[in-house]
């Protein structure tokens, strides 16, 4: 079978590498399973990048609830972005935020297909 995460979007090589790495076990059913239920659940990169750039308009965290972090997105909402440099440390590390939720999302789909 070929490698069924090339068919994700914008799809980092630290992402791809804990993918191979997580499903190296899985039957072609099951990692068929596996990606339809984590491409629905994945956040690209970019699109965190796009929703920090809006915390700089005055709607800061936003960033935050989509990466599954209510309680920073609601610190950032309150504090103006922690007075925007909370916002512009998110534009920074974007991939890392999207690296690190897709991460989880991956462990979590893995617990549900098995």
């Amino acid at each position: 079978m070929e490698n069924p995460f090339l068919n994700l979007k914008s799809v980092t090589p630290t992402e791809m590498m804990n993918l191979k790495n997580l499903t190296a076990n899985l039957s072609d059913d099951k990692l068929r399973n596996f990606v339809s239920v984590y491409s629905s659940k994945r956040r690209e990169a970019e699109m965190i990048l796009i929703i920090s750039c809006v915390g700089l308009l005055g709607f800061a965290g936003i960033q935050r609830f989509l990466v599954g972090q209510i309680g920073m997105g609601l610190l950032y909402f309150f504090t103006g972005g922690l007075c925007l440099i909370g916002t512009i440390l998110d534009i920074v590390n974007h991939k890392q935020l999207a690296d690190e939720y897709n991460a989880q999302m991956a462990a979590e789909t893995l617990q549900l297909i098995q």
